[in-house]
């Protein structure tokens, strides 16, 4: 499966990249956005098959990405520090929705419904 990482935060990004990479082989991460402009423009071209998606960015949320996206094939992973947006991802079709930190049993978890969602 391949994979988009897509966080303001340099660290978190890259938690969830060791994470994958130590506990997920099957997921192969394609690119890693800090800036979620960046992350648009590369979305608008690729699919990739799933995509960890921050909500709390500057200048655009993972929310209004998604809308302006439109209809895509990209199975979605919320990884934020809010429980309170956990209802208005799953109406964005969310596979699932992880709280910060990240638990390492909890992101398997959540690859192993993307793969499903995805057959």
């Amino acid at each position: 499966m391949t994979a988009v990482i897509i966080d303001d935060e340099v660290y978190c990004s890259d938690v969830v990249n060791i994470l994958l990479t130590k506990h997920c082989p099957e997921v192969r991460i394609e690119a890693i956005f800090n800036d979620v402009l960046l992350a648009k423009e590369y979305l608008i071209k690729n699919q990739p098959d799933i995509i960890f998606l921050d909500i709390e960015m500057p200048r655009l949320n993972g929310f209004d990405l998604l809308l302006q996206l439109g209809n895509i094939s990209s199975r979605i992973v919320f990884t934020t520090a809010y429980d309170q947006y956990a209802i208005k991802a799953f109406r964005f079709n969310a596979v699932d929705y992880l709280l910060k930190p990240i638990d390492k049993d909890e992101l398997i978890t959540a690859v192993k419904k993307s793969s499903t969602a995805l057959s």
